[in-house]
């Protein structure tokens, strides 16, 4: 899928190649735009308006080659697409995918989130759900990706392994 997008992107538009993460109802495409040169040397302030007037700039020069690369990558993959850069020390996400799902918690989970809503840190108990699942990647980003490791290498020998057992 990574080839297929590296293949398909045009080469300008990324400093190397774009990073594309997937899942089972999403592929995200994130790239890493080439430096903006005009923005060095300027004050902070006018440094970061330069970045937003950059990535606002190149999300409306490739609005229309990124929707018709999108239909054909989901229609090939059959998962939505979406798109993002990173410009320096930030990722700005122009498009996401927001998948409901569905959980069953006990009275102490319920608490957690009502606790967390009560307190202003969320609007509901899914705002607060989505809230813990971003604290806990946030800090346990090395484990999981080494069970992201893991999970692809069970993959490999799974696709290495016989066919079908009839």
């Amino acid at each position: 899928m990574s080839a297929w997008f590296t293949g398909r992107l045009p080469e300008n538009w990324f400093a190397g190649s774009p990073k594309i993460v997937v899942d089972r109802e999403e592929i995200t495409v994130l790239g890493t735009l080439p430096p903006l040169s005009v923005a060095e040397g300027l004050p902070d302030a006018e440094r970061a308006a330069a970045m937003d007037g950059y990535v606002e700039r190149f999300r409306e020069e490739t609005r229309e080659r990124r929707i018709d690369i999108a239909g054909e990558a989901e229609h090939r993959f059959r998962r939505k697409v979406s798109w993002g850069v990173v410009v320096g020390d930030e990722t700005v996400m122009f498009t996401t995918l927001s998948v409901p799902v569905m959980t069953r918690l006990r009275q102490p989970e319920r608490q957690v989130l009502d606790t967390l809503v009560a307190a202003g840190v969320a609007r509901s108990r899914s705002d607060a759900l989505a809230w813990c699942v971003r604290l806990v990647g946030k800090h346990t980003d090395t484990w999981l990706a080494d069970l992201r490791d893991a999970l692809q290498h069970v993959d490999r020998i799974r696709a290495e392994g016989p066919g079908g057992l009839d």
